[in-house]
This record gives C-alpha cells, structure tokens and sequence, in this order.
C-alpha cells in the first residue's frame, strides 16, 4: 500500500513500499483502535482470536503427553527386553561354564596329586625290592662261591674208592641157609629145634653144634638162630607153605 497516494499532505515525505501482510502484522499488534480506518476490513475482531487454553485443557495435554512418553518408555523396554534376556542367558551360560571348569581343574589338581603321591611310593617300593635283590644276590654269589671252594677241596682231598669187598661164605652156610625151621619142642629142661635137611628131619639141642663150627644159640616160636665161630649170624624162619 502506498501512503503517499492516500494522503496528500504527506507529499514532502519519501515513499515506503509496506506489504498487506507486514500492515496486518502491525494492525494485530497495535490492537483494535477507532481512530485508524480499517476500509478493507484488515483488522480482526476480539472473536477471531483463538481461546487462550485452560488449565484443564493442559493437564489433558500434559497427562497425554506423560502417557505417549510411558508407551514409548515401554516399548522401548520391549524392544530391549529380548537382547537383555540374550545378554543375561549368555551370562548365566559362560558362568556356568566357569564353574565346570574350575571343578575340571580342581578335579584334575586333585588326580595328579594322587598319582604323584603312589608315584612316589611304588619309586620307594621299587628301591626297597632292588636292594633286597642286590643283597640276596650277593649272597647267592658268597654261596656260590663257597661251594665252589668245598668242591675243588673235595675233589682234592677225596679218597680212593675202593670196591666193596664182598663177605666171605663160610663153610657149610650155604647148605644151612637152604634148611627149614619146622618148629620147635621142650620137655624140661630140654629145649630142641626141629629142621629138614632137604633130606630128612633132624632135631637139635639148644647150644648144640649142628654142622661144622655152626651153633644152635636160641630157639623161638617164629625162628631159629645159628651162630659161627666168626660172629657171623644166620636166621632160620619157618616156609610159608608150614
């Protein structure tokens, strides 16, 4: 709008070319004054202003507010829920884990102590049964040592065998050990022992000779016993067949 063409005795003033919104701008803020013409009808009257908003109206306002921030609080926490669950299952496993592991090293501590220790006893075991080897060895050895002196000794010092020189036969033993007891008989004082020959039946007295130097020196139940000069024995039993 140009003032200069609205009021002629403003000629001598220059020209401001001001735009309809800028002039609305400045009737708004100047208000509803009587003595500046509105022709066009620019000016808006206190009805068009819009209702300045209650206090109901914004704790409404607050209260939705408060509710759109707990729904997006909300679902901000279910979306988390999930990787927070993953998280804390992830956790749960590699604690669990710890644990079985340092149960395995413990467990495995505990072994190798163990063999360590029956380790170390078999190695004493062992060391007693050596020595006991050794010793027993060297007697072994002492041993054969001393029967191999006794032996060189003995075949140094044996004697020469001689051959067994067989008893000699006396005369008449060989005739007498062919006789047979046949039993024997006792009147009195008178004891006598009945023999067969081989040719007929003989009695003799106890203490009697019976052939050669041979005597008749006791007489029993179950055998007769003949006497040499010599010492030499022999005992006459009755035959099985008697």
């Amino acid at each position: 709008m140009d003032f200069a063409k609205q009021n002629p005795k403003n000629i001598g003033m220059p020209s401001r070319q001001i735009s309809p919104q800028s002039f609305d701008e400045i009737l708004s803020d100047l208000g509803d004054d009587p003595a500046i013409p509105d022709p066009h009808g620019i000016r808006k009257t206190p009805s068009s202003k819009p209702p300045s908003p209650t206090p109901h109206s914004e704790s409404n306002k607050n209260a939705n507010l408060a509710f759109l921030k707990g729904m997006d609080l909300s679902l901000q926490t279910q979306k988390l829920g999930g990787p927070l669950l993953i998280c804390a299952c992830l956790l749960g496993v590699c604690g669990g884990l710890y644990l079985v592991y340092e149960s395995f090293i413990s467990h495995t501590q505990l072994i190798a102590q163990s063999s360590q220790k029956e380790i170390s006893a078999l190695q004493k075991e062992w060391s007693l049964l050596r020595e006991e080897l050794q010793q027993e060895q060297e007697s072994l050895y002492e041993a054969i040592d001393i029967l191999e002196v006794s032996v060189h000794s003995f075949k140094e010092n044996r004697p020469i065998s001689k051959p067994p020189v067989k008893p000699k036969v006396l005369l008449h033993e060989g005739e007498l050990s062919r006789w047979r007891y046949l039993g024997n008989s006792q009147k009195g004082a008178t004891h006598q022992a009945i023999f067969h020959t081989g040719k007929q039946s003989e009695m003799f007295d106890k203490g009697s000779i019976v052939l050669g130097e041979w005597r008749l020196s006791q007489i029993e139940k179950e055998a007769a016993i003949l006497t040499h000069s010599h010492g030499r024995t022999l005992v006459l039993k009755p035959s099985k067949s008697e």
